[in-house]
């Protein structure tokens, strides 16, 4: 389907048993002014419970802004990739059913939507600065670009500056231009959990031009029971992350191929994933996956020594690959440390 001028951003929300937490989302997004240019597509994977007939609700009271989509369970990868599909916005924005965005920042972040969709020229990626809005705690923490990206001017992959160690852009600050996310035949597994790394990667060759506009959008609720995030889902499903990793890996250019300020912060990318990955390895503390963890690097190595000695050179990289049992002592102390500072679980 072809991006429709007369929509000028499209919410895809992908809805998995989100009874509880759809309707607050939605109200969010049409929280706006104006709402005839914006469309919200709800992607019904599938729920069990109220879900379907909530957003079918919603439909009904806002015709012409809300769509629904029913399908049989996909998982988070398989509803993001159908309500890419039915996507008639000249941008396109996911956002969780059981996440929400500040109405203030929705204002200014449409103001500058239009005058891009208005122009000859409309920017490939807009990135905005997002909130972890975690249960229980009063003061939340902002990730913010402002230190990377100078604000509300047109900037290519080589205006960037370096990235901090532990920061990269997930796909709560990303708002892509549908035609570029299209190009880039973005597909993401389907029942399979993290895809949204593959999301904030793959695509990013295609994208040519980008502005940050440093007002924090997206609020991103965790510390709810069952969330995929949690530590110990994410040490249950380690091997989705490998998946994901594995997939991130294959998508990454070779140096000279891209714009060497692409180049490298996808390398960081990487490199921040495949710790990620070997973290939850090593918590679950099983030997088997200790060896998992050094296939996974071997296999980076088999794949592209340039990648692979790029990604190994990084600090967290060396950091992780501390050998023996006190290496991997050091490494569960220093998840511990940025768990309780910065409350990413």
């Amino acid at each position: 389907m072809q991006a429709d001028t007369s929509k000028t951003l499209t919410f895809v929300v992908p809805a998995f048993n989100m009874e509880l937490y759809l309707g607050r989302c939605v109200n969010s997004l049409v929280a706006a002014r104006r709402t005839d240019d914006i469309e919200v597509i709800i992607v019904d994977d599938g729920s069990s419970d109220g879900t379907a007939d909530l957003a079918d609700s919603l439909q009904r009271r806002l015709p012409g802004v809300v769509r629904v989509i029913h399908q049989t369970n996909k998982g988070h990868g398989g509803a993001v990739n159908a309500g890419v599909a039915e996507a008639r916005g000249t941008y396109i924005k996911v956002v969780d059913a059981d996440d929400w965005v500040g109405s203030d920042s929705l204002e200014r972040v449409l103001k500058v939507m239009r005058r891009q969709v208005s122009g000859p020229s409309p920017v490939d990626l807009l990135v905005t600065d997002y909130v972890y809005d975690k249960v229980g705690k009063h003061r939340k923490h902002v990730v913010r670009f402002a230190n990377v990206m100078k604000p509300n001017r047109v900037l290519g992959w080589d205006d960037l500056r370096h990235f901090g160690i532990a920061q990269y852009m997930i796909m709560h600050t990303l708002i892509f231009r549908t035609d570029v996310l299209r190009e880039s035949k973005l597909e993401l597994p389907e029942h399979t959990f993290y895809v949204d790394f593959i999301y904030s990667y793959q695509p990013f060759p295609w994208v040519k031009t980008l502005m940050y506009l440093d007002t924090p959008l997206y609020h991103y609720f965790i510390g709810r029971d069952g969330q995929s995030v949690q530590t110990d889902v994410m040490i249950r499903r380690v091997n989705q992350l490998r998946k994901v990793n594995r997939l991130m890996a294959e998508a990454t250019p070779e140096r000279g191929t891209v714009p060497q300020g692409l180049y490298r912060y996808m390398i960081h990318f990487l490199s921040i994933n495949s710790v990620v990955t070997s973290v939850f390895l090593i918590l679950s503390r099983d030997p088997k996956n200790y060896q998992a963890k050094a296939e996974l690097w071997k296999s980076m190595d088999r794949m592209s020594p340039q990648i692979a000695r790029d990604v190994r050179r990084k600090l967290p990289s060396r950091a992780i690959n501390l050998h023996g049992p006190i290496g991997r002592a050091i490494i569960r102390w220093g998840y511990g440390v940025a768990e309780r500072f910065i409350g990413f679980n």
